[in-house]
């Protein structure tokens, strides 16, 4: 288990999502996946990335439980400036 990269997010190879990341939860490692694998993403673009955000927000605002595990909060990560995708 070791070999997992937690918190990381990481391209999904297989399967009808386009990104994965394993999380740790208690002593479990568990797989978030999130993003249709057949859209796009215009993350670079301010506008897109302002929308995006606006609908999302409200959603993650009324999960429950460790949001961590939420796909939801995984897709806002990344959809940040900055954040690498391996």
């Amino acid at each position: 288990m070791a070999d997992k990269p937690l918190n990381k997010i990481i391209r999904e190879t297989k399967g009808n999502k386009k990104y994965k990341v394993f999380v740790k939860d208690g002593d479990k490692i568990k797989t978030v996946r999130f993003g249709d694998a057949s859209m796009s993403n215009n993350r670079d673009k301010t506008k897109n990335r302002e929308s995006f955000m606006a609908r999302m927000k409200p959603i993650l605002a009324n999960v429950k439980g460790n949001k961590k595990l939420s796909p939801v909060y995984w897709s806002i990560r990344s959809w940040k400036l900055g954040t690498k995708i391996s």
